[in-house]
């Protein structure tokens, strides 16, 4: 494997890394594949180098720094609140670019203040492209998927629906091929006659009960990787979601919400107009996003860069709130991004639920734009 050499503004960005007290940390390349094919999500899953140990155990090259941060940390047993950065090459197949570059970014593990930390990691991030590309003006795009979700709850759909809307957030084509399914059903056909009579008596325990006779009589329950109380429980999901039709109002809230694409400034008082038109509470979720843009204020983070997209999402699973992009003026690549990831640190085996936001520099990137000016 050729090594690649480190961009030359290298220097200047370990000492913008350090001048916000964020301890550099090195993970090994080779890390457990688990993590990324669990928790990251399809755009990242498809793009991983994997490989295998000799005892067979699933390993792929290190694709982002996120997760590997997040585990070094854990391993450690390192107390909170903790900013970690790091510089190195990750590993992943795109359809542009070398498969093998650099990243670099920031970690904010533990601090509670979760408006605060968000607006510093946003600070952050265009703090130092603004230092690697003097001069240049830069634009930030945000998301929430915290808003998203409380939108989503608020119009009352079943839990699955609403596991697989959000699920789905950021990816727009997947969302619109969702909604259409809401919109007209799909009615689940070709069961078996038995277990039809079943689901639709809701005598769950015959309906398991006949499930696993079943699973005996073809020998499937040998190697059946999901038990008969799990498979009538899906069963029954499928069918419920199958049955759920989205009426029109509901629908037009959603596209409503979901075309919402306003200047920073302006976002706080289009989403209250937004929720008291369509009747919908979204009062916690409103209140920390009310909360984040004063911090940002605050911080002296220039507002007027920033542009507030409701369907804005990254292609990543574990985010949970807040998720961001940064671009240069006249170009479309994305210089750096981020986001919020409440859930991770537990995922990976945290005993305790910690707060975390981060951000990535794209510097192959940066160092094109560099060179562009």
């Amino acid at each position: 494997m050729a090594l690649i050499n480190l961009p030359d503004f290298s220097g200047e960005l370990l000492d913008e890394f350090s001048a916000r007290k964020a301890e550099r940390i090195d993970t090994p390349v080779i890390q457990p594949a688990e993590p990324f094919l669990d928790i990251a999500g399809e755009d990242l899953r498809r793009r991983i180098f994997m490989t295998e140990s000799e005892t067979g155990a699933s390993l792929c090259l290190r694709p982002e720094f996120t997760i590997p941060v997040c585990l070094r940390h854990i391993e450690s047993a390192t107390g909170t609140p903790k900013r970690y950065s790091y510089l190195g090459e990750v590993f992943r197949q795109r359809r542009d670019g070398s498969n093998e570059f650099y990243q670099a970014g920031i970690e904010d593990l533990g601090d509670i203040n979760i408006a605060s930390a968000d607006a510093r990691a946003i600070g952050d991030a265009v703090g130092i492209l603004s230092r690697l590309l003097p001069g240049r003006p830069l634009s930030v795009t945000i998301g929430d998927q915290a808003v998203f979700e409380a939108v989503v709850q608020a119009l009352g759909l079943p839990l699955g629906w609403q596991k697989r809307l959000i699920h789905a957030f950021g990816n727009m084509t997947q969302l619109e091929s969702l909604l259409a399914s809401l919109v007209s059903p799909q009615f689940v056909t070709g069961l078996d006659d038995k277990i039809a009579q079943l689901v639709g008596l809701e005598d769950e325990a015959a309906l398991i009960a006949y499930i696993d006779e079943t699973m005996q009589a073809t020998g499937y329950s040998t190697n059946a990787s999901r038990s008969p109380q799990e498979i009538a429980r899906r069963l029954k999901e499928k069918l419920v979601l199958s049955e759920t039709r989205l009426d029109d109002a509901a629908f037009q809230v959603l596209e409503q919400f979901l075309s919402l694409n306003v200047p920073l400034v302006n976002a706080s008082a289009a989403l209250s107009h937004f929720a008291d038109a369509a009747g919908l509470k979204l009062g916690n979720a409103l209140a920390r996003f009310d909360g984040r843009v004063a911090a940002l204020s605050n911080a002296g983070v220039d507002l007027s860069l920033i542009e507030y997209r409701a369907a804005f999402g990254r292609p990543l699973d574990y985010y949970t709130g807040l998720v961001f992009e940064v671009t240069a003026e006249d170009s479309p690549a994305v210089l750096a991004g981020g986001g919020r990831f409440d859930r991770l640190m537990t995922f990976l085996g945290a005993k305790d639920r910690i707060p975390a936001v981060g951000f990535s520099l794209w510097l192959d990137r940066i160092e094109t734009e560099r060179a562009a000016a």
